[in-house]
C-alpha cells in the first residue's frame, strides 16, 4: 500500500517586498517628494521536499538561512509565491511562545480557544484537558490570566494543546530551548510518542544536540535553498562547513565603544585540518587535527606565544593552553607574515565544538592578535560516554573480589 507523503513542497519559493522611504527632513531640504523604494528579497527558493508520516527531520542553518520562512509555509501563516505546498492532516505549529494565546484569557480559556482553532471538538477537550494540564503542570494556575504566566509555563500550557490535538503535522521552532532540562525530556517523549504514531516532525534548532537526537534525517538551508537533504551526521558535517566559511572573512576587533583594538598583529584565516591536509569540518573522538592562523604583524613581536584552545556548543571550554613558539630570541618584524599552528589529539564525547587561537608577547604576557572568528567543527565519536572529555574509561571486575 502506498502511503502518501504528509509534507510535499514542489518548487516553493517565497518572495517579500521591502520597502525603503527616503527621510522626511532630507527630502524637505532637497524639496524633492519623498519616494518610496522597493526592492526584492527571496527568502526561499526553489525548495523540494517530502515528509513521511512518522518521519522527524531536522532544519538547521545560519540565521537567515530560510528556515522560519519554511515553516510560515508549512504553517499556513503566508502562501508561497511560486511553486506548491501540500500539507495533509491536522497542523499543531509551536513557531512562537504563546502564539494564540489572549493575555486576558485564563489557562482554561485559552485551552479551549487553541484546541478549536486547532480543530478540536468541545468534546474531545473536555476529555482531553486533564492530560493537558497535567502536562504543563499549571494546574494551580489554570484558572489564572495569562498574562501573569511566566515564559516557561506560556511554553508548557502551549505544547501541551498541541500535542495533545493529535497532528498529522508537528512544527517545532526554537521554542522548546526556553524551557528547562526536566521539561526538554518531556517534550523529547511526548514528540517521539507522537512520531511512532504517525505524525510528521519537523523541527529548526540552533541546538544540534537536540537535533542529533531526534533526527535521522536533516535539511541544511542556506542562502534560501536547500543545501543538503541526508543523514544528520552528514547535515552537521556541512553545516560545520558553512560555518567555517564564514570564519574566513576576518572582522576588524573593536571595543564595545567602537574603537579599533591596536594589537601587534592581524590573524585571518583560521583553520582546522586534519593530518592529510583536509578541512577538519567533521573529525572523529580521538583523532588528532592541527589547528592554523595567518598571522600579518603590524609592530614588531619577540618571543610571541600562540595559544589554542576548543569550546563546547554551550561555550564552556574544553582545552586551552598556550606555549612559546620558536622559544626565546625570536623577533617577528613589522609587515613580516607567518603561520602559526597547534597540533592536538580530540579526545572529546559527540557534539559541536569551535576553535580559537590567539597571540601573546613573550616579554610583556600581554595581547598581541586574537583570531576575530573561530572554526565550528563536529566530532563523531561511537563511544556512549557523556560530557566533554572522552578519558576512554575501561570497565570489569577488581582482582580479589573486594577491598
Amino acid at each position: 500500500m502506498t502511503i502518501n507523503p504528509s509534507i510535499v513542497l514542489e518548487g516553493a519559493s517565497k518572495r517579500y517586498v521591502k520597502y525603503e522611504d527616503a527621510p522626511m527632513l532630507v527630502s524637505r531640504l532637497m524639496s524633492l517628494r519623498a519616494r518610496t523604494r522597493r526592492s526584492q528579497l527571496w527568502a526561499l527558493r526553489d525548495v523540494n521536499l517530502q515528509v513521511a508520516p512518522g518521519e522527524c527531520i531536522g532544519v538547521i542553518g545560519r540565521n537567515g538561512s530560510g528556515k522560519s520562512t519554511l515553516l510560515r509555509l508549512l504553517a499556513g501563516v503566508t502562501s508561497p509565491t511560486q511553486g506548491s505546498v501540500l500539507v495533509r492532516g491536522r497542523v499543531s505549529p509551536l513557531i512562537s511562545v504563546g502564539v494564540g494565546f489572549h493575555q486576558e484569557l485564563t489557562g482554561r480559556e485559552n485551552v479551549y480557544v487553541n484546541g478549536i482553532v486547532l480543530g478540536l471538538t468541545r468534546e474531545e477537550i473536555d476529555g482531553r484537558f486533564d492530560d493537558i494540564v497535567s502536562f504543563a503542570e499549571v494546574a494551580d494556575f489554570i484558572d489564572t490570566p495569562v498574562k501573569f504566566y511566566s515564559t516557561g509555563m506560556f511554553m508548557r500550557l502551549g505544547f501541551a494543546v498541541a500535542v495533545t490535538a493529535d497532528p498529522g503535522v508537528l512544527l517545532v521552532d526554537e521554542v522548546l530551548s526556553v524551557g528547562d532540562l526536566a521539561f526538554q525530556v518531556k517534550c523529547h517523549e511526548r514528540m517521539m510518542q507522537a512520531r511512532d504514531a504517525g505524525t510528521a516532525v519537523v523541527v529548526v534548532s540552533h541546538s544540534l544536540l537536540a537535533i542529533r537526537r531526534m533526527c535521522d534525517r536533516s535539511i541544511v538551508m542556506h542562502g534560501g535553498r536547500v543545501r543538503f537533504d541526508g543523514g544528520t551526521a552528514d547535515a552537521i558535517s556541512l553545516y560545520h562547513e558553512i560555518l567555517g566559511e564564514q570564519s574566513e572573512e576576518a572582522d576588524e576587533l573593536l571595543t564595545p565603544q567602537g574603537v579599533r583594538i591596536d594589537l601587534a598583529a592581524q590573524m585571518t584565516g583560521l583553520r582546522l585540518l586534519r593530518l592529510d591536509g583536509r578541512p577538519a569540518a567533521q573529525v572523529a573522538g580521538g583523532e588528532e587535527v592541527v589547528a592554523q592562523v595567518d598571522v600579518v604583524f603590524e609592530r614588531d613581536l619577540a618571543d610571541p606565544i600562540v595559544g589554542f584552545d576548543i569550546a563546547n556548543e554551550a561555550g564552556i571550554h574544553a582545552y586551552a593552553n598556550h606555549a612559546p613558539v620558536n622559544g626565546a630570541g625570536r623577533t617577528y618584524r613589522a609587515g613580516e607574515r607567518a603561520t602559526f599552528e597547534a597540533r592536538a589529539v580530540m579526545s572529546l564525547t559527540t557534539g559541536s565544538y569551535s576553535a580559537g587561537m590567539n597571540l601573546a608577547s613573550g616579554q610583556t604576557g600581554l595581547p598581541a592578535a586574537i583570531s576575530p572568528k573561530r572554526f565550528p567543527f563536529f566530532v563523531a565519536n561511537p563511544s556512549p560516554a557523556k560530557g566533554i572529555a572522552d578519558l576512554d574509561a575501561r570497565f570489569g571486575e577488581a582482582d580479589g573480589g573486594g577491598p
